[in-house]
């Protein structure tokens, strides 16, 4: 007669994850270099998730089994994690719009380890979303309908290219035209260079006081090489009240020695962290 052995299972703790799987898509930005791509990543692999029941549970021939329930691995999975983050931010801060809520996840985000990714930033952007860091993360980068098509028509967009995209009757004019990359509010520094020439870059960032209510963080760069100069101006900033905005520049100059190079921005008050990353590149 046919017999079967039940093995016990094992868990063990993997001391390298989280890393990103092979399937997940990557970086570079093709379409605005200067800006990261991903900007986060969010768990995707053997994801428990709900299932359609007039659907096999697999795709192999012959399957027939069905399931209200099924565990699946994608980009697909990672998004409902974000998606769902960014509902339990919103339930601690219901008046907090849909870009900061997003600019919360990256500030809150668990650093990942580029040595188990080549690709680095390119791969997992500000790392992994940490929803409970999110709710309260000190500081954020917040941006508005007009910064994003301050951009848009900076980047060369005409008016309407740019009214395809926001839906409405808004214009490129002479003002908005001057809006760069470097000064769209995101929480990321990214500047894509020929590999050759000397870079002297500056960008441009507003930061919102939502941790408490007086507080003075410190910047502090780290992990970027000796070649290259990044220096934020000022390094102190000194709120007064909550919802108070401050800006400040970072500066990049110098060259880079590899194809890519990384540093992270971090904005400390003793309380909070406030983390942002960076990467300069051969594009």
């Amino acid at each position: 007669n046919p017999a079967a052995t039940i093995f016990k299972s094992y868990e063990g703790q993997d001391s390298s994850a989280p890393y990103i799987a092979p399937f997940s898509s990557r970086g570079l930005n093709k379409v605005t270099p200067n800006i990261l791509k991903p900007d986060i990543a969010a768990p995707g692999v053997e994801i428990l998730a709900a299932w359609s029941p007039i659907s096999p549970i697999s795709a192999v021939k012959g399957e027939r089994r069905v399931s209200n329930l099924n565990i699946i691995s994608g980009t697909s999975m990672a998004c409902p994690h974000v998606t769902a983050a960014a509902a339990y931010v919103k339930s601690f801060h219901p008046k907090c719009n849909i870009i900061t809520k997003f600019v919360r996840s990256l500030f809150s985000a668990t650093p990942m380890n580029p040595a188990l990714d080549v690709e680095a930033e390119f791969a997992y952007g500000a790392g992994q979303i940490n929803p409970l860091k999110a709710v309260n993360p000190g500081l954020v980068y917040d941006a508005g309908e007009y910064d994003y098509i301050s951009f848009l028509c900076g980047e060369g967009y005409s008016s309407l290219a740019l009214g395809i995209i926001t839906g409405d009757n808004s214009t490129c004019t002479s003002a908005n035209k001057k809006g760069s990359v470097f000064n769209l509010n995101l929480p990321s520094f990214v500047l894509s260079t020929d590999g050759s020439s000397h870079n002297n870059v500056t960008f441009g960032r507003t930061v919102t006081n939502v941790g408490s209510a007086t507080s003075k963080y410190r910047a502090t760069i780290t992990a970027h090489p000796s070649s290259l100069n990044v220096q934020v101006l000022p390094n102190v900033l000194a709120f007064s009240s909550l919802g108070q905005r401050l800006s400040f520049t970072l500066k990049i100059e110098g060259n880079i020695d590899a194809d890519s190079v990384s540093f992270d921005l971090t904005w400390d008050d003793g309380t909070f962290k406030a983390r942002s990353p960076g990467i300069v590149y051969v594009g």
